[in-house]
Parts: structure tokens; C-alpha cells; sequence
């Protein structure tokens, strides 16, 4: 589990069933690794928990440090984001093809803490994508930052994710969801309680969503328990983000560089879990775990 250069090749050679290893428009030149190596050195430093870029080169093989040189490798991992969203796209889909129920959370993720959010200068670079102050309920706290919102699987493989300012309500993300799902049961916690939304959902989409009823609402009915059961299946998620890919941690300056960490952790993720069905055929959820 930790020899870098063994992981490296391990999800390169996932990489190369799923993806191609053509270079990006604005290269120039052919340079000495190739897009797809540079996406597979990425993955490998988040799957071994190495998120210090630093750190990562100070680590990196006589081999794979020759070829690339960390301030160049940090501009072209912030560029090939949109190739690395396709990657995690394509990966999900082996898994989540014919998936009929899903579940819908969020969760904080702070720049910096509140006392110094008034000071703070990090991801300001534009207007749009300014960070917030805003109140994550289930922790009965104030935050800085962003909210991850994101759709997984019930076998516990993410669908899609987004990033908003902390103080965007939960149930904007379903704006969302209505151009990337259809005919399906979402399962949300009462931060996605709506019956208007519930009812567009349902009429427009064919998308049934189910969250559970406050005690003091008319006709209270029970959620079923197998549905609260399976909503567990995205906080465990979160907790392996937060654990082993450590993304709570920020060290990113700028919007573009905290969404390509955000990307990256979640990708690792899939991979890993691409990795323990299709080449080893174990529990795709044991993430801390040897891929070679």
C-alpha cells in the first residue's frame, strides 16, 4: 500500500481501459508524460493520502520525477479538471448504469476558520466564487467555505457532485439533479423536505423524492427503514473522504485549485472502488486497502 510507483501503475492500467491517451488542445508540444500519466500520478498521490504537492515530489521515483517538474505539474493538473470529471463520469457509469435508487446529502468544507474569514483572502480571485459563512445542522455549527453536494449510488458509488457557497440551502442542488437523473428514487434527509419540489420532481422528471416527514406535519407517516438504512450508505462515504483522502484539509489558494482537490479525493474514490470490483472482485467500500 505504500509503494507509489506499484500504485501508479496499478490505476494507470485503469486508466488506460477507460480513457484515451491523447494530449489536451493546448499543448504545443508533446511533452515527456502524457496527459493520462499526469491524471494517474494525481489519483495515486490522493489514494496514498499524500496531499502535499511538496511532499509528493520529494517522494516521487528517479523515473517519474524526471519527467515533470512540480510547478508545471500543478498548472496542468488544474487544466485537465474537465478530462478528469470524464474519467470519474465513465468509471461511475460501470456501476451505476442501471442503479434505479440514489441518495442526495451535503456536507461542509471550510477555507479557513470563522475568525478569519473577514481577512481571509483564499479562493477570491472571483466574484462568483466567493466562500460563505453558513450552518451545517447535523454538526450544530457556523463554517467558512463550501458545501459539497453530491448524489451516490445505494452500493455506495458517487453519481455527481457540485460545489456551492456555504450559505446555499440544500434543496437548490435538486435544480441540479433534474438534468442528470430521470426515472429513479432519491432519498434525502428533510433538508430536501418539499412537497412543490417533490411534485415537480415527480411530474417533469419521473424522479420520486423520498425524504422523512417532520412529527408535527398532517398525515406523518414513517419513512421506511430500509430507505434510512440506505441513506447511511453517502455519510459513510463523506467519512471516507474526511478520513483517508483528507478532504477537509485545504491547502488550495485559489476556486480553481480547491475544486481540481475536491475532484481529485472523489475520483481516487471511484477508482479505488473500480479496482476492488473489477480486478480483485472484493467489497468495493474497503478503501484502506492494497491495489497491487
Amino acid at each position: 500500500m505504500n509503494n507509489l510507483n506499484a500504485n501508479y501503475e496499478r490505476i494507470l492500467e485503469v486508466l488506460r481501459k477507460i480513457a484515451d491517451e491523447k494530449l489536451l488542445p493546448y499543448q504545443r508540444r508533446s511533452p515527456r508524460m502524457s496527459d493520462l500519466e499526469v491524471v494517474g500520478l494525481c489519483l495515486t498521490s490522493e489514494y496514498m493520502g499524500i496531499d502535499s504537492e511538496s511532499h509528493l515530489f520529494r517522494m516521487l521515483p528517479g523515473g517519474l520525477a524526471s519527467k515533470i517538474e512540480r510547478s508545471v505539474y500543478n498548472r496542468r493538473r488544474r487544466r485537465l479538471m474537465p478530462y478528469l470529471d470524464k474519467i470519474r463520469e465513465s468509471l461511475a457509469r460501470h456501476f451505476n448504469e442501471f442503479e434505479d435508487y440514489f441518495v442526495i446529502d451535503s456536507m461542509p468544507l471550510e477555507v479557513c476558520k470563522l475568525s478569519r474569514s473577514s481577512r481571509s483572502k483564499v479562493c477570491k480571485e472571483d466574484d462568483y466564487a466567493f466562500p460563505d459563512k453558513g450552518y451545517c445542522a447535523s454538526q450544530g455549527l457556523y463554517f467558512y467555505g463550501y458545501k459539497l453536494h453530491a448524489v451516490c449510488s445505494v452500493g455506495g458509488v458517487f453519481q455527481s457532485f457540485d460545489l456551492s457557497p456555504a450559505s446555499v440551502h440544500d434543496i437548490n442542488y435538486l435544480d441540479d439533479i433534474k438534468a442528470q437523473l430521470s426515472g429513479c428514487v432519491l432519498l434525502g434527509d428533510k433538508g430536501y423536505l418539499s412537497a412543490e419540489v417533490q411534485l415537480n420532481l415527480f411530474e417533469n422528471h419521473q424522479i420520486e423524492l423520498s425524504t422523512p416527514m417532520r412529527k408535527n406535519q398532517r398525515n406523518h407517516k414513517e419513512q421506511p427503514f430500509v430507505f434510512k438504512k440506505s441513506r447511511k450508505r453517502i455519510e459513510t462515504l463523506f467519512s471516507q473522504l474526511c478520513d483517508q483522502f483528507m478532504i477537509r484539509r485545504n491547502y488550495a489558494k485559489s476556486f480553481e485549485g480547491f475544486k481540481t482537490r475536491i475532484l481529485s479525493k472523489i475520483t481516487a474514490l471511484t477508482v479505488i472502488q473500480y479496482i476492488n470490483k473489477f480486478i480483485f472482485n472484493r467489497n468495493i467500500n474497503n478503501i484502506k486497502i492494497s491495489i497491487i
